[in-house]
């Protein structure tokens, strides 16, 4: 298929599909992806109990957070190949009944305090991420107008932080009520809501792209191309500092400032829930404030993290620490909220899903990393050192940034 052929198809899917459809298949794919988000985070805000009940340390508790990262890492490429050839819309069900497998699978591990296969549910667990994730950032971009693009996957991403703030801010609530193991279990409800609305509105939608399936070299010359990988770094060092702050921050702030567990997750919370506009917004600036370009945005993201990351483990006052919060998760996920529509716009909408894949297997690597060498550093220098090698990966960040491409 030709560009102008494929950008002809892309914009008569967007149109034929009513607004109210498009916002409803938006907002369905949006409640599994917070499904997934507070189960996957929602560790975080009970490490003490995990590492009570299992006998692990730090990083090993890290770990159990980090887990479903890992898994996305290895398996998000694989995925991303597979839906560009096969029904995205079906493996979006499929995923949604995964996670109720990896949910009582990591219940029954948990209080039994079998450490291993509590990581191996957590596998199966980032499985079903990274099938919804790549799959639900496609069929968004391909079911709206390009110049509403990256508005669209915003509001999408913006999935993530409302998922991480429900799961910090009411796992120690469900785990003083029912134990720790099941917190696991507590979000499944909102995944299958989130399913009803989007099944009906994604119909035709996640189709195999083009007359035939992308072939192999298609899909292998998605990694060829230098400005896939770099806009794949800034993912990489976006997630890294969101995963450590989100990882240790609870735990910083129980252990430094003399706060419960109930009251930490509820504080740290803020930094995931600003996201809910930082993602949004980012699409929005883009699209029209820059006219479409990217670039801008994700220089003004890691410029204001750099020094704001550097500043929480010195900073005293509970609430400027919460403002520390606040300001830091908005600047932090700009780039996260956008750097999903970035990487599909570097490459051909066939092989679209496959761009998208590679972006959150690099970007869900620091993601993974981020809790283990940052419960590392803690153990052996302290929370300065660790919140301080974090705002060296934002610094970072600002050089990449400044040289990313224009789509």
């Amino acid at each position: 298929m030709t560009e102008s052929a494929e950008r002809a198809s892309v914009t008569a899917a967007s149109t034929d599909r009513g607004a109210r459809d498009r916002w409803l298949l938006v907002a369905g794919a949006s409640l599994v992806s917070v499904a997934l988000g507070a189960y996957e985070i929602s560790p975080a805000s009970v490490t003490p109990l995990i590492r009570e009940s299992t006998g692990v340390g730090p990083a090993g508790a890290g770990l159990v957070v980090s887990a479903m990262f890992g898994t996305a890492v290895v398996a998000s490429l694989p995925v991303g190949a597979v839906l560009d050839r096969v029904d995205s819309r079906r493996a979006v069900a499929v995923a949604v009944a995964s996670l109720f497998v990896a949910g009582a699978w990591g219940w029954f591990a948990g209080e039994r305090g079998d450490y291993g296969s509590l990581l191996a549910s957590r596998v199966l667990g980032g499985i079903g991420y990274v099938v919804v994730w790549n799959a639900a950032i496609d069929m968004v971009s391909e079911a709206v107008a390009p110049e509403r693009r990256a508005t669209a996957v915003g509001v999408f991403t913006a999935s993530g932080p409302v998922g991480f703030a429900l799961g910090q801010s009411t796992a120690p609530l469900i785990a003083a009520r029912f134990g720790w193991p099941a917190i696991f279990v507590a979000f499944n409800g909102l995944s299958l809501v989130g399913l009803a609305l989007f099944w009906p509105t994604s119909r035709g939608l996640g189709a195999v792209g083009g007359e035939d399936p992308p072939t192999l070299a298609e899909l292998g010359g998605v990694l060829r191309l230098r400005a896939v990988w770099l806009v794949g770094s800034l993912g990489f060092l976006g997630y890294s500092i969101y995963l450590f702050v989100n990882s240790w921050a609870p735990s910083y702030l129980v252990e430094t400032q003399g706060l419960s567990l109930g009251v930490s997750g509820l504080l740290v919370a803020v930094f995931p829930a600003i996201g809910i506009l930082s993602r949004v917004s980012s699409g929005l600036v883009s699209d029209r404030l820059f006219d479409g370009r990217r670039r801008p945005v994700v220089v003004a993201s890691f410029v204001v993290a750099t020094p704001l990351v550097a500043s929480f483990a010195v900073v005293e006052s509970v609430a400027l620490l919460v403002a520390v919060l606040l300001v830091a998760g908005f600047a932090i996920q700009l780039t996260l909220g956008l750097s999903f529509a970035y990487a599909r716009e570097l490459v051909a909408s066939r092989v679209g899903a496959t761009a998208v894949a590679f972006q959150t297997s690099v970007g869900l690597a620091g993601a993974f990393v981020a809790p283990i060498a940052g419960g590392a550093l803690i153990e052996t220098w302290g929370y300065v050192a660790a919140f301080a090698a974090a705002s060296v990966l934002a610094g970072l960040g600002v050089v990449l940034a400044w040289r990313a491409p224009e789509p």
